[in-house]
């Protein structure tokens, strides 16, 4: 008897007791898995994030910062900063470049005056917000025939939740620039350009969430700037 009550196994309180501790120790062990999980979630978001926002700005600062190369005021030597003042604004940019270097005066496009019809020298950049995307038209973005050129629009990047233009105005000799403007004008001579990103909801994590990045494009053609050198 007393050989036989040594062997017995646990009596079903010390199963329930030790169902109940792994059951406790799998929940903790899963939430912080889950919520490892989650911040690794969050951590890879935010990089995509900077990613397009760094890829959205080194592809319009590039265009953007040739702006006015090659132009000048009709009938004078004042250097233009290319920027179409009528069709730009706090979310659209319109600039314009003489990369060819065809032609001098800003009057009308020709043999013997200013040629800004090939492309890359006529560039219109902005959101859509339908799309959630920037971008880019080009009234002269693709060769049609020889000689010939036709528009061509493109999305740039997409998963952008908004773009953002300022503008800052240097007059003169005042190295102090008055800004930020919604809206350009002659005397513009740097631009800010601010992509705003709305990350993926993850699980566990405040939503929604946004990286902003920001960068300065200085127009090298703009008047103020030329004076400096």
């Amino acid at each position: 008897m007393k050989s036989a009550k040594r062997n017995s196994g646990f009596s079903l309180i010390e199963l329930l007791i030790t169902m109940a501790i792994m059951l406790i120790a799998l929940g903790i062990v899963s939430s912080i898995m889950g919520r490892a999980m989650s911040v690794r979630a969050r951590e890879s978001r935010t990089a995509d994030a900077l990613a397009t926002a760094r890829a959205a700005i080194s592809v319009m600062s590039r265009e953007i910062s040739n702006s006015g190369f090659g132009l000048y005021q009709p009938g004078t030597r004042t250097a233009s900063n290319g920027i179409v003042t009528s069709e730009s604004d706090d979310h659209r940019i319109r600039v314009r470049a003489n990369l060819y270097n065809a032609g001098g005066t800003a009057i009308t496009p020709g043999p013997s005056t200013l040629e800004i019809n090939r492309p890359g020298e006529d560039v219109t950049y902005f959101f859509d917000a339908d799309t959630a995307s920037i971008v880019r038209h080009d009234p002269h973005g693709i060769e049609t025939s020889p000689g010939v050129f036709g528009p061509r629009t493109s999305v740039v990047v997409n998963k952008i939740s908004n773009v953002t233009f300022e503008y800052y105005d240097y007059t003169g000799g005042d190295s102090q620039a008055t800004g930020p403007l919604t809206s350009p004008t002659d005397s513009t001579a740097r631009v800010r350009i601010i992509v705003d990103v709305e990350l993926d909801q993850v699980y566990g994590q405040r939503n929604p969430e946004h990286v902003i990045f920001a960068s300065d494009v200085t127009f090298r053609n703009n008047n103020y700037m030329l004076s400096q050198y």
